[in-house]
């Protein structure tokens, strides 16, 4: 709306404008007659008589606006008016001025005598040509105000989006303390019971990760503290857990030195899970079948980490919207992973997190790209 308001301004400045600049320069033009003409009869008045030529003298000296050059019939320069020159370069600017004056407007000419002529030649005021400019100008103004105004509303928009995702998030936090806190006494009772032991280990595992992820909601909104971490554990710790409650057809590969160290500034609690949502997502656009490969690529001050997968692949159209707010391809879920991920990734880590590329039916790269310091 502010931009169609904007144009539907600024068209009818210009065509006011233009409408106002023809007027102009057609009064112009006739007060170029009208002192030609004046020169003219000037011209043929006898000195020796009594004849009041006041009124013919007061129109060529009220010409104060309109650059004006007399040439005779040979083409030199007689009279000028109105043009700013200094003795040293009159020849040098009457000459660029004529040069001008004859490109814009048909010259005018004098009849001094029956064998005498002279051409007077004239160019725009410099407030008409500064009129002319004025469209330009105000389209200028009208712009910086769209832009202004588009900002403006784009932070407010944002800031508001912040508000709720904190709240969401803190409010996750909270409602998931207390089934977390009855579930890990449960563990407990469970550990006095004559019950298999692993069962409860992998019951004490969900409910440890249940504590991860509130504590992950509860740091949405807050400064995380990021200390020199290894990437490479925190993904194969990640990993590891994807692997037992993941389909057996899903195969993870992990494209990076075993025993090497990655190091970066790092809040593995929240990295974890830019890692579990794109793996997750890879699984879903797989149907549960397919591989996932994690790469790790080290440059001299910055990590590279791509996230590939074999799943059906996003579109072209999509790559901008992929990020965004509520963007899902599923049936079900809100279409928050990937801006979650977006959000650690480039808020948090001062990273950056793109999708680098994907086919259709063949698959999706995703590319995670961390500083050394």
């Amino acid at each position: 709306m502010l931009l169609l308001l904007a144009v539907v301004i600024g068209v009818g400045a210009f065509l006011y404008t233009n409408w106002l600049v023809k007027n102009m320069a057609n009064e112009e033009r006739k007060s170029v007659e009208l002192w030609a003409e004046a020169t003219q009869k000037l011209a043929s008045v006898d000195i020796n008589s009594n004849q009041d030529i006041t009124f013919l003298n007061d129109i060529i000296i009220r010409n104060t606006t309109i650059p004006i050059i007399t040439t005779d019939s040979t083409g030199q320069i007689g009279d000028s008016r109105n043009i700013k020159f200094s003795e040293k370069n009159k020849d040098k600017v009457l000459a660029r001025e004529l040069r001008r004056m004859k490109e814009e407007n048909e010259p005018i000419t004098i009849s001094i005598s029956d064998t005498e002529k002279q051409y007077l030649y004239y160019r725009d005021s410099v407030l008409l040509e500064n009129l002319k400019y004025y469209p330009i100008v105000q389209f200028g103004v009208i712009f910086l105000f769209i832009v202004v105004a588009y900002l403006a509303f784009s932070s407010s928009r944002n800031a508001e989006q912040n508000q709720v995702w904190v709240g969401m998030s803190k409010e996750t936090a909270h409602q998931l303390g207390t089934p977390i806190s009855s579930l890990m006494a449960w563990v407990e009772l469970l550990k006095m019971q004559n019950i298999d032991g692993n069962l409860i280990q992998e019951f004490e595992k969900d409910t440890q990760r249940l504590q991860k992820i509130t504590e992950r909601f509860s740091k949405i909104g807050s400064i995380p503290e990021l200390l020199p971490t290894d990437v490479a554990e925190t993904i194969r710790s990640t990993i590891e857990y994807l692997k037992t409650r993941s389909s057996g057809k899903v195969r993870f590969i992990l494209d990076f030195d075993p025993v090497k160290s990655y190091n970066v500034p790092l809040n593995a609690s929240l990295f974890s899970w830019v890692i579990e949502n794109l793996c997750k997502n890879a699984i879903d656009a797989m149907n549960n079948a397919g591989t996932i490969q994690i790469s790790i690529i080290e440059k001299a001050d910055q990590l590279f980490i791509d996230v590939a997968d074999t799943g059906k692949g996003i579109s072209k159209a999509y790559f901008k919207t992929v990020f965004q707010p509520g963007f899902t391809t599923k049936k079900r879920g809100w279409g928050l992973g990937l801006s979650l991920a977006k959000r650690i990734v480039e808020n948090y880590h001062k990273g950056k997190i793109y999708l680098k590329q994907s086919e259709i039916n063949k698959g999706s790269t995703f590319r995670i790209v961390l500083n050394k310091a």
